[in-house]
């Protein structure tokens, strides 16, 4: 490989010769090797940072038109380029200085050096032009919001997806009454469609935590420079910059805000991942209920179906697997370790900076890029397809002991407890072991032990 030769404030490095960083960068990519790169997200949103910043600076006269404009053709450029064509020109890794600035001189020098394509003699320099008014202190972290700002609004378009699902299936079996069951064991009856009922407003709720909080990622302390100040950093130019972003991402982003708070803490991107880890719980929940429930074919649950997306086994010919629910369950259980990750990080806000500045954002985002991941296959390749046994639902619903809580108002808790162990000691269905007893006639079982009615679906109904 050919080297050129650059220099920063150490000394003079070799960079490769085609290389668009500069020195900063090479020095970075070998005092750092571990870990996944700095996620693609994140360079798109401080290349719209810096091309904000140099609209920004121009205006207020702080940079020269002409290498404003070179700035701001570089970063269009460089933002048109798809995520396989830019990597290249971004090997940095997540794991690096707590404060992201190898990340952010990384992107200052590949601005820089793209304009010399345009401008040989151009003159942008990485540290007094691109960024200027800047620190990898407060740019960083105003990538951390943007990023984690449009990850949210992904997930909450995915979540919405599955809600639409599920509530199809809520209304398609809204009267299939099947047997609930409660601590593993039967209980009282209810329909299919009022189980699902449970599961689209558990996720509805869900929405409205994520909604009501992640609005405090549009909180950006861009101005805010080395230690919140705002030293060396034209009065406007926050509110110019976050009014550039807004636009480019479609979003009200306010720099209005305290800069001290947004360089040393990270409490909005910790509060909105708790409620991502709430939506993981609910999601476990939910599709290990499903997967549970279409568990068989001959020897489990079997009151769903499921649709076969791939050979099960590798040694069982025929097998169907819940594989859907799976992954799901497996990005469920990854997300609630990573709000482990992310509440640790956040509580290292020494002073003036919090120094985990990276891996609060790439655990942020990979929790959301799990989540709407698989909750994209979930809701296509399972919850579309899922049908129900409803034979089999009824058949459960007939065998079942508890539907004798609906005795209980007529004859009383202790005789209707009498019945029901009668039928579970002899192997009777729970109407002979009534007849039985004496205590019911024919005619007032089959009035009083109608599980459609034992559901109070016509009082939901109305």
């Amino acid at each position: 490989m050919k080297y050129r030769q650059e220099a920063d404030t150490l000394g003079t490095v070799n960079v490769p010769e085609n290389a668009l960083w500069g020195p900063q960068t090479e020095r970075s990519r070998h005092n750092f090797t571990t870990g996944p790169l700095m996620p693609m997200p994140v360079i798109r949103a401080l290349l719209q940072l810096k091309r904000a910043a140099a609209v920004a600076n121009r205006d207020l006269g702080e940079l020269q038109e002409a290498k404003a404009q070179l700035i701001i053709r570089a970063a269009d450029e460089l933002l048109a380029l798809p995520d396989a064509q830019l990597r290249p020109d971004f090997p940095l890794h997540v794991y690096q200085t707590g404060s992201g600035t190898q990340t952010n001189m990384n992107v200052n020098e590949v601005i820089a050096h793209q304009t010399m394509a345009y401008e040989p003699t151009s003159g942008v320099l990485p540290n007094d032009d691109v960024n200027h008014g800047q620190s990898s202190n407060d740019t960083f972290p105003t990538a951390m919001a943007v990023t984690s700002r449009m990850a949210v609004v992904g997930l909450e378009t995915s979540v919405q997806k599955l809600i639409d699902e599920l509530k199809v299936k809520q209304q398609t079996y809204w009267r299939v009454v099947k047997i609930g069951r409660t601590h593993l064991q039967d209980a009282t009856p209810l329909t299919f469609g009022q189980e699902v009922s449970g599961w689209v407003s558990m996720l509805e709720h869900d929405l409205g935590y994520l909604q009501s909080l992640a609005d405090t990622l549009l909180e950006l302390p861009i101005g805010g420079t080395a230690v919140g100040t705002g030293l060396n950093a034209a009065p406007g130019f926050d509110i110019a910059v976050a009014e550039q972003l807004s636009q480019a991402y479609g979003q009200t982003f306010t720099a209005r805000t305290n800069k001290f708070f947004g360089l040393a803490a990270h409490s909005g991107l910790n509060v909105v991942h708790g409620a991502i880890k709430t939506l993981a719980s609910d999601l476990l929940k939910i599709a290990n209920d499903i997967r549970f429930l279409a568990s068989g074919p001959r020897a489990g649950y079997n009151e769903l179906n499921i649709p076969a997306n791939e050979p099960g086994s590798s040694i069982m010919p025929g097998k169907v697997n819940p594989t859907q629910a799976e992954a799901l369950t497996m990005a469920a259980t990854r997300v609630m370790g990573n709000d482990v990750t992310i509440t640790v990080a956040a509580s290292q806000g020494n002073f003036e900076m919090n120094v985990y500045k990276p891996v609060l954002l790439a655990t942020f985002l990979e929790s959301t890029d799990l989540l709407q991941g698989t909750l994209t296959g979930f809701t296509t390749k399972l919850v579309h397809g899922l049908t129900v046994n409803a034979e089999h639902m009824q058949s459960l619903v007939d065998n079942s002991l508890m539907t004798v809580t609906a005795l209980s108002p007529h004859i009383g808790y202790h005789a209707s407890a009498e019945i029901a162990q009668a039928a579970e000691k002899n192997g009777t269905t729970l109407r002979v072991a009534a007849l039985k007893s004496g205590a019911v006639t024919a005619a007032q079982f089959d009035e009083w032990v109608d599980p459609l009615a034992m559901t109070n679906l016509n009082r939901e109904e109305n």
